[in-house]
């Protein structure tokens, strides 16, 4: 199998319990906590390890909260390098109101970056011995991050003959676009603020995705639609791939667990259109699982059978 890293800036410990009301300027007294590694790619090289596959994940660790990030990922097997910062790890809270079956999601910001510190994860990028075959970027940025560092990651990425998977939003996947890169998955809304047109109908956003992929800012554009499924768009597909149904538990980690599933059919071998295939199952998979809980590697597979079936 080709190897694959993933990159995150801003990793998280993520919490999540349930409590049966949520209610303003009131005690309230939540079920014992679950603890796991978070962040864009934290959750991608986690979901890949859940697949079936493996990766090497580089992150930022600093403070207690780092040393327990670190023990967390050691205890899901997980190949990382972490680098040292003088900053906090992150961390975030998901919440289940058990009486109406609402998610609250609490998001807290990363930590203060210095120069030295941003600039030293590209050089321990460039160091990942043997170069990757594919490179996942993935997770919002901290603060002291330039909103380019993506673009510098696609640029490093590149250099050492690997194929580049951006993940992000905003400015950050803007400016990585003017580097050039392999595959992006934004969603709609995200795929709206890049191309900065209001469009809605399926048509338009086909329309526009092929310009984009025709502009030599991405080889591959999965669009993600949500319930609807997504949208795949190269130089020789566009399709629509429908997702199957199931029952939603937690929406929590279904684009991480997507892009896993993608990068991993890729690294296996597969074409494109069953790695996104896959992608979309593993995205479904994730959904029918509680709190921050990924995929699940028999669900995923289960569910790709089933779309691979009924798409012959």
């Amino acid at each position: 199998m080709k190897t694959i890293v993933t990159m995150t800036m801003n990793p998280a410990i993520d919490k999540s319990s349930s409590v049966a009301h949520v209610a303003a300027e009131r005690k309230l007294y939540c079920k014992p906590p679950r603890f796991e590694p978070g962040g864009g790619g934290v959750n991608v090289s986690r979901a890949i390890k859940k697949l079936g596959g493996e990766s090497n994940l580089l992150y930022p660790a600093g403070g207690l909260t780092g040393e327990r990030l670190q023990e967390l990922l050691d205890q899901e097997g997980i190949d990382h390098r972490p680098f040292p910062i003088e900053g906090l790890i992150r961390e975030s809270l998901v919440i289940l109101e058990e009486s109406s079956g609402r998610q609250y999601r609490f998001g807290m910001p990363g930590p203060e970056f210095q120069e030295h510190e941003w600039e030293q994860s590209l050089n321990a990028l460039s160091a990942v011995n043997p170069t990757p075959d594919y490179l996942v970027a993935s997770g919002s940025l901290p603060p002291g991050v330039p909103t380019d560092f993506y673009a510098r990651v696609a640029r490093v990425g590149k250099e050492r003959g690997s194929k580049v998977i951006i993940d992000v939003s905003g400015e950050a996947m803007k400016e990585a676009l003017k580097e050039g890169v392999y595959l992006i998955k934004p969603n709609v809304r995200e795929f709206r603020e890049l191309i900065g047109k209001e469009i809605k109908e399926e048509p338009q956003i086909k329309a526009a995705a092929r310009k984009m992929v025709k502009s030599g800012r991405c080889e591959v554009l999965v669009l993600s639609l949500g319930a609807a499924g997504a949208l795949m768009v190269s130089e020789e597909i566009t399709e629509h791939i429908l997702p199957p149904t199931v029952p939603i538990v937690s929406k929590v980690g279904a684009g991480d667990s997507m892009v896993a599933g993608i990068v991993l059919s890729l690294a296996r071998g597969k074409t494109l259109r069953e790695s996104v295939l896959f992608g979309a199952a593993a995205g479904a998979a994730a959904v029918m699982t509680p709190g921050t809980e990924l995929c699940r590697r028999e669900d995923a597979e289960r569910l790709f059978e089933s779309m691979v079936s009924g798409s012959e």
